[in-house]
């Protein structure tokens, strides 16, 4: 049921719900001409100082966690794959629906258990960055990344980007970067706390993609 420009469910969000809430989402909810923004800036460099400020200038939070997760080329392969099957969003209170392909477009709904109501936060896919040849990965470097955007009837405005890097020195790395700012009342009043909420998110995405990785029971691929 929608309420108040929320997308609410009393218990886990069906398909059938999360495709009513994608269905009223309509378009993005923040300017066209940040759709993107927080594309890695190269394999090495993922963002850069001026983009937080730039972001920060427009009224945008910039929250940024990264975890060493691993090291060498199946660590690699193992991380990216938790990103393509969801494995690092499966939090128990937090979830999307696995068969969500992961290419740019793909609309999606994070549900998220806040209290007693389930919440459907709708995106969409911006892009996708497959970065794991040619020159960068000879010099040691490789990025998988995407990054999605909020739609109509989400309770921020911006845009998550969820990436694994492998460095110079064949250490994975995954890392949770978002810029946001509220789009509802709710979220303006409660913004602390949702903050709060973000950081508690990306440090438990870390936690799922270490246990990913960590699992020897299932091949990587």
């Amino acid at each position: 049921m929608a309420w108040g420009g929320l997308f609410l469910s009393l218990g886990r969000p069906s398909s059938e719900q999360q495709k009513s809430c994608l269905a009223s989402a309509s378009g993005f909810n923040y300017d066209a001409s940040l759709h993107g923004a927080s594309t890695p800036k190269s394999a090495t460099a993922l963002t850069s100082e001026d983009t937080d400020r730039a972001l920060a200038d427009r009224g945008f939070s910039v929250n940024r966690s990264r975890v060493l997760v691993g090291s060498g080329a199946d660590a690699f392969v193992r991380a990216k794959s938790a990103l393509l099957s969801w494995k690092h969003l499966a939090l128990g209170w937090a979830e999307v629906d696995p068969d969500t392909p992961v290419k740019t477009g793909a609309r999606f709904c994070i549900c998220y258990k806040e209290v007693v109501p389930w919440v459907m936060f709708p995106l969409e896919i911006a892009y996708v960055t497959d970065d794991n040849s040619g020159s960068e990965r000879a010099n040691g470097g490789g990025v998988f990344a995407f990054g999605s955007g909020t739609l109509q009837g989400h309770l921020l405005a911006g845009e998550e980007r969820f990436s694994v890097q492998v460095d110079s020195e064949e250490q994975v790395w995954y890392e949770v970067f978002s810029f946001s700012k509220p789009a509802h009342p709710l979220s303006a009043l409660c913004y602390p706390y949702v903050q709060f909420r973000q950081r508690h998110f990306a440090r438990e995405s870390a936690k799922a993609v270490l246990r990913h990785v960590a699992d020897r029971s299932t091949p990587p691929h």
